[in-house]
């Protein structure tokens, strides 16, 4: 009874806000933004890949409750991470683990848990089957378009859908699958956008960036370091995430991007050895800011527990061992907020990458990225060093901008190109020197 009246007061309290609007891409083809005003859309992104099957409904109001008072507003979700998949409540997602076959309940549930995102004005990124699931299944592609439409059917009147297709894998990797599906929801769906989200080191704009179903790009980065990135297809960027958001930022058509699967806090380096160090926040807001500085039109944070939602008595993957409800106030996640808020406390979409500022940008953690609007400009250290700018204006007020806590502070006009921030330069120790244009 208690949790029936709690998805009915979050339904009723839906009908009483206004509307989500649809996302869009921006003009420029750089930014999303929200259809009917144009107001911009900092995509602050979660992975929470395993609710449909791991949490009723009730623990994904909480869920949700928690991450909108963070400032998400994006919430990445699988569908089918398994042609046996059920749903907390024992219901199968297919008939006969036939993809073509949904069984209806288990889609009934994720209609509520669409519904309650809605609610809390978070937006699903939902992922239709998962890379390793095509992989075992190997569908026809008769069957594929079959699944496709029916999502397309199911799902295209809800606005706060985001449609990610293929999941961890190489997009040349049954090919015909992920342009059957995409193409697919965008004939019979037009009105969402799609990305594909691919296998780490790599990003979508890698297979797909001429086709017309793709919208924008995302990248998985990844969790190894850069002593762990061995592999001989990879492109050698390392734990260098702008690089790829550098890369498909000049691509033609332009498309929005992305990093949609960075290291996750808490994560060991590399996923398997669970005796490597782990990710930490700070980690995880170096991937941020440098991605989004280099041009990205947002950032997905990921927490180890979080994204698995692990509960007690669970086998956790990669070491996991704290329940996902306590895992959601590690420092990382609440910090990738004060990002979102700085982005949307200036001009938005005359805002370009602009390396040109830093005079001494430094390589791995020593890189300084710079982003500027039209009065202002944003440049980021990961580890506190002292670094050299060339000025974009003659007359200019700085102030240091806290990432760890979202605080500002003043130190007026500048009268040298020489900042040195505050405490001593460690991993960890990150800034944002604010830089903006005295107005008479």
């Amino acid at each position: 009874m208690r949790t029936a009246l709690l998805i009915l007061s979050l339904l009723v309290a839906a009908t009483t806000q206004q509307p989500l609007h649809r996302i869009r891409v921006s003009p420029d083809k750089h930014f999303l933004q929200k259809t009917e005003k144009g107001e911009p859309f900092f995509w602050l992104g979660d992975t929470g890949w395993l609710l449909l099957t791991k949490l009723t409904t009730s623990e994904a109001a909480r869920y949700f409750a928690d991450r909108q008072v963070k400032g998400f507003n994006v919430i990445q979700v699988m569908l089918l991470d398994g042609l046996t998949d059920t749903d907390i409540y024992g219901d199968s997602a297919l008939r006969n683990g036939n993809i073509a076959t949904p069984a209806e309940a288990y889609w009934r549930h994720l209609d509520s848990i669409v519904n309650l995102a809605g609610s809390k004005r978070l937006y699903l990124a939902l992922v239709p089957v998962w890379g390793g699931v095509v992989k075992k299944a190997k569908p026809t592609i008769t069957q594929t378009r079959a699944y496709a439409s029916f999502l397309a059917h199911r799902y295209k009147d809800k606005p706060n859908i985001i449609w990610m297709n293929g999941g961890d894998i190489k997009g040349s990797d049954y090919e015909a699958v992920w342009n059957t599906i995409g193409t697919t929801l965008k004939s019979e769906d037009p009105g969402h956008l799609i990305t594909f989200h691919p296998r780490g080191r790599a990003s979508s704009s890698f297979w797909f960036q001429q086709q017309p179903w793709l919208d924008f790009n995302s990248v998985q980065s990844g969790h190894r370091s850069y002593e762990q990135d061995t592999s001989r297809d990879d492109p050698r960027y390392g734990e260098d995430n702008w690089r790829y958001i550098e890369a498909d930022y000049k691509r033609t058509p332009a498309r929005p991007v992305l990093d949609a699967e960075p290291s996750y806090e808490q994560i060991p380096h590399g996923l398997h050895d669970t005796s490597q160090p782990r990710w930490t926040a700070g980690d995880v807001r170096r991937y941020a800011y440098w991605s989004v500085f280099a041009g990205a039109c947002g950032f997905t944070y990921g927490d180890n527990s979080v994204m698995q939602m692990l509960k007690p008595g669970d086998k956790g993957n990669y070491g996991a061992h704290i329940p996902w409800w306590k895992a959601l106030d590690d420092p990382g996640a609440s910090q990738v907020g004060y990002l979102k808020q700085l982005m949307l406390s200036r001009s938005y979409f005359d805002r370009v990458p602009d390396q040109s500022l830093v005079a001494d940008q430094g390589k791995r953690y020593d890189y300084i990225v710079a982003t500027r609007g039209k009065d202002y400009a944003f440049i980021y250290t990961c580890t506190g060093r002292t670094f050299k700018i060339n000025p974009f204006a003659n007359h200019l007020t700085a102030s240091w901008y806290n990432p760890r806590t979202g605080e500002t502070t003043s130190l007026g006009a500048v009268h040298s190109n020489t900042f040195d921030p505050p405490g001593e330069p460690r991993p960890g120790n990150d800034w944002v020197l604010i830089l903006e244009k005295i107005t008479k």
